[in-house]
């Protein structure tokens, strides 16, 4: 592997925090179950399905750590992308693929948000896309809404999540910005009314 493949895997991995080990191909089985990361030009060395290519680390982290799940949990867990969003002056988002949490993070413009959650809908495979949205801001809420089926050109899920229900067990834990993203994380797991949202290019 170039020294340069393997910078950008080290580096990329180090970002998720996700410990990896160096081996060399001939170490490699076919009953191995670890990832393996190497380029185009190697990989016909690997006697393994469980691949990951140097070009598809060129990525944003969280579709890259969602690449990342679905080799080591296709087949295991459903593969729903499920989008938990906990609208106000700080917003929380929170994003499980394959049940996993691959992103918790917090914006302060929605703007940035929605770009970010399109980038996050077109990069990452998924039979369902569920956007989850608590309806303690309804006014920064719909405009997520709206922004949404502006910019993504294709159909998602979408539920308005009763807040009360979240905001109970987190109603102590005062961290600047964690509460934000512990309600997003509880907004996921929530069921609210759910339907379906059409990209304005399909219905006129």
């Amino acid at each position: 592997m170039s020294g340069r493949s393997y910078f950008k895997f080290s580096n990329i991995l180090r970002r998720l925090q996700i410990n990896y080990d160096s081996i060399l191909p001939e170490e490699i089985t076919s009953s191995d179950r670890r990832l393996i990361l190497t380029t185009m030009n190697e990989s016909s060395k690997i006697p393994s399905n469980l691949v990951l290519l140097d070009y598809e680390f060129n990525y944003h982290p969280t579709i890259i750590r969602a690449k990342i799940v679905e080799k080591l949990q296709s087949g295991i867990n459903n593969n729903s992308l499920v989008i938990g969003i906990d609208p106000g002056n700080r917003i929380g988002l929170s994003i499980f693929y394959y049940e996993k949490e691959i992103e918790s993070s917090i914006y302060t413009s929605t703007d940035d948000l929605v770009l970010h959650i399109v980038k996050i809908l077109v990069g990452i495979n998924a039979q369902r896309k569920i956007v989850k949205i608590g309806n303690g801001n309804m006014k920064i809420a719909l405009h997520i809404v709206n922004s949404l089926n502006l910019r993504f050109c294709s159909h998602f899920e979408l539920e308005f999540v009763d807040e009360r229900k979240t905001s109970l067990k987190i109603k102590n834990f005062n961290k600047r910005g964690e509460r934000d993203k512990i309600s997003a994380r509880y907004i996921t797991q929530r069921e609210g009314y759910r339907h379906l949202v059409l990209p304005l290019s399909r219905i006129g």
